[in-house]
């Protein structure tokens, strides 16, 4: 394996969420200006992905919403057609080529990419020589969820994965590879985690839904679908914190106009510098 390294964004399309779900405590005559609603009153969220290539070692971070919804949830969602891999055979890559599969939680907004039907109608995996890396926390929750997360998780998404077992359990902070660090934070899920990649002399965290757009630097900012929103709290400080002395470049799982950017501090609040990653 060689010693470079690349980062690229990729969407897998969008998708619809209620604004009061996405915004929790922020009043809608506030979040209305950041992200208008339609007459649903959901939200456009991006499904944001990004594959980490290291010499001849690809890794790619959530999947996406997938191909695999029911026609009515899709309605639901207003999810969009699949676009990750053809986002990844722009970038030359085919689905073979990914060597591990990094998942923030196991909700089926970033899992949905993960399987996908066979001319059988049978289940299989969409890259079928990875492993897939999720906290043993998060599996459990998503085996057995309480009546408030049931339609969080769908297990046609990671369950074939198991019984091929491709799942790579993890219990706590983990290095992957060197510079690639999966970092739990907890909060939006049980065993959610994000990605904090050493790359060219600077750090990139992939944030997943501890901060799933811009409009979520705000520590109060927090959806009210979260497991444990104090927890959430806890972890956006310390991670944000770093992020502005250090001088990380953040990427949000779900943004639409910023997908990435550098926090900085700018007379004393929080600026965000938007950049993108292609």
């Amino acid at each position: 394996m060689n010693g470079r390294t690349s980062l690229h964004v990729l969407s897998d399309g969008t998708f619809k969420v209620d604004g009061g779900v996405v915004f929790g405590q922020v009043p809608k005559g506030q979040w209305q200006e950041w992200l208008p609603a339609d007459r649903r009153n959901r939200v456009k969220l991006g499904l944001n992905c990004l594959l980490v290539s290291i010499g001849d070692q690809h890794y790619l971070i959530d999947t996406g919403g997938g191909q695999k919804l029911s026609p009515t949830l899709r309605d639901t969602y207003s999810l969009s057609t699949s676009q990750l891999l053809q986002s990844l055979k722009s970038y030359g890559l085919m689905p073979q080529d990914i060597y591990g599969v990094i998942l923030s939680s196991l909700h089926f907004e970033h899992t949905g990419g993960c399987t996908k039907l066979d001319r059988r109608g049978d289940l299989i995996p969409t890259f079928p020589k990875a492993k897939y890396f999720v906290q043993q926390a998060a599996w459990d929750e998503a085996l057995s969820p309480n009546e408030r997360y049931t339609d969080s998780f769908s297990p046609d998404d990671f369950q074939p994965l198991f019984q091929r077992g491709l799942l790579e359990m993890l219990d706590g902070d983990t290095q992957l590879s060197p510079g690639l660090n999966l970092r739990c934070t907890g909060g939006p899920s049980m065993g959610h985690q994000i990605v904090v990649f050493t790359h060219g002399g600077e750090r990139v965290a992939y944030l997943g839904d501890l901060v799933p757009t811009s409009y979520h630097l705000a520590l109060g900012c927090i959806s009210s679908s979260d497991r444990t929103p104090e927890v959430t709290l806890d972890s956006k400080r310390k991670i944000l914190n770093e992020a502005t002395h250090d001088g990380w470049l953040l990427v949000f799982s779900h943004g639409t106009k910023d997908r990435s950017g550098y926090l900085e501090n700018r007379n004393g609040r929080p600026h965000l510098r938007s950049v993108e990653l292609q």
